[in-house]
């Protein structure tokens, strides 16, 4: 594995953030593009980490209110990509930036063993959107 750096998003990595979107079928967020690109402008929490010579692999974002809580929204990594703790890496960059903080985050079926296996617990939510 390549060197990796991890920095704060700009708007420029944008077009990189929907083509692992799409390349992951998170269709929703590739289809409401604009709304996508406020959602990273609005976010406490958005970083990308970049693998030496090959650019962003992968993405966090967040939103947080550094003192409680740290609400987890995407956490992306090139298919290319994982296995090499990568996801692993951005939690815990932005869990050092916020230390005082729970993280919290929804989870597919495919990815809850991934969490379960970093000692996350899971735990009961709800969801509603405006229209339903």
């Amino acid at each position: 594995m390549n060197q990796t750096k991890i920095r704060q998003y700009v708007e420029n990595d944008f077009s990189r953030i929907q083509q692992l979107n799409q390349a992951e079928a998170w269709n929703n967020l590739v289809e409401n593009h604009e709304d996508t690109k406020a959602a990273w402008g609005n976010s406490t929490v958005a970083y990308v980490i970049e693998a030496e010579g090959n650019g962003i692999v992968g993405y966090i974002r967040g939103l947080t209110d550094t003192r409680i809580t740290l609400y987890i929204c995407e956490l992306l990594i090139d298919k290319k990509y994982r296995g090499f703790g990568l996801g692993s890496e951005l939690l815990q960059y932005v869990h050092n930036k916020y230390p005082k903080t729970r993280i919290e985050m929804l989870a597919s079926s495919t990815s809850r063993s991934y969490y379960e296996g970093q000692g996350y617990r899971p735990f009961y939510g709800f969801r509603k959107t405006l229209g339903e």
